[in-house]
């Protein structure tokens, strides 16, 4: 969510931001666990979370005794982030012209941020500047959508969307591990181990899945093109195969995560 796209972008992830924090940017808990585990996030860790969201993920490094940072393009987002840390420094603008120093932090995340940056090599560059030497930098995108519940539902949403420029990088462009390891060298930085996270959604009912899914950016291009009524329609069907006996919702979903260093040692 950033560079020339930041303004457009800002606005279609900000349309619901509160449904995207109570109910949607919870499903991805699990990935931000591991990620801040794998870090080893602790007291006085200097931590920027780039496409931060309302930030649920800065909160939990936070809460480990991390000083955060975050950046994001929709402002409605950030107001909610500032709500949960209100120690952090959160601001609005564009992940390929960070707006901070360099080697400021020892950590920069991005969960499911880079792909959607309109030059993610550019923003991954970014995030390289503004790790201390030694430092690192994780890039957390989807698994590999073959198989995977929750990418059913992004298929059904396609058909709604303005069709893609030619070559623009989809939801999955970085979910084959060698892309995603070749991102990393092409970003200046040096991969190092590439770990997958299963974070399964869940959903009490169908108004609550529609809340959820619905918040998303390109959820609410999709409502702007068709409909509420036919976007809704749309979802409903894919969700039916997954609604469990007492009406709730459970759909398998994996994050792939890449570690990298700004250090040019060998990879493992």
């Amino acid at each position: 969510m950033s560079g020339g796209t930041a303004q457009a972008n800002g606005r279609l992830w900000g349309a619901r931001a509160r449904d995207w924090a109570e109910v949607q940017e919870g499903q991805f808990a699990a990935a931000f666990h591991a990620v801040l585990a794998h870090a080893g996030v602790g007291h006085g860790t200097l931590h920027l979370d780039a496409g931060c969201g309302a930030g649920m993920a800065a909160a939990l490094s936070a809460s480990l005794g991390a000083r955060v940072a975050g950046i994001d393009a929709a402002e409605g987002m950030l107001e909610i982030a500032r709500e949960r840390t209100p120690g952090g420094d959160f601001r609005q603008g564009d992940l390929e012209a960070l707006p901070f120093d360099d080697n400021a932090f020892d950590l920069v995340t991005g969960f499911n941020a880079f792909q959607f940056a309109s030059d993610p090599v550019k923003a991954l560059r970014e995030a390289g500047r503004v790790t201390r030497p030694g430092g690192m930098v994780v890039v957390t995108t989807w698994g590999n959508p073959a198989g995977m519940d929750a990418a059913s539902l992004i298929a059904a949403m396609k058909p709604m969307l303005p069709p893609a420029p030619t070559g623009a990088p989809g939801p999955f462009a970085l979910s084959e591990e060698t892309a995603l390891r070749a991102f990393a060298v092409a970003g200046g930085l040096t991969p190092v181990t590439v770990f997958d996270v299963d974070s399964p959604w869940f959903y009490r009912d169908e108004a609550t899945a529609l809340r959820g899914f619905g918040a998303a950016g390109g959820a609410t291009l999709a409502r702007e093109r068709v409909g509420e009524a036919a976007f809704n329609a749309a979802i409903s069907a894919a969700l039916a195969p997954f609604r469990q006996p007492d009406g709730s919702f459970r759909l398998g979903a994996r994050s792939r995560c890449l570690v990298t260093t700004t250090d040019r040692r060998e990879t493992r």
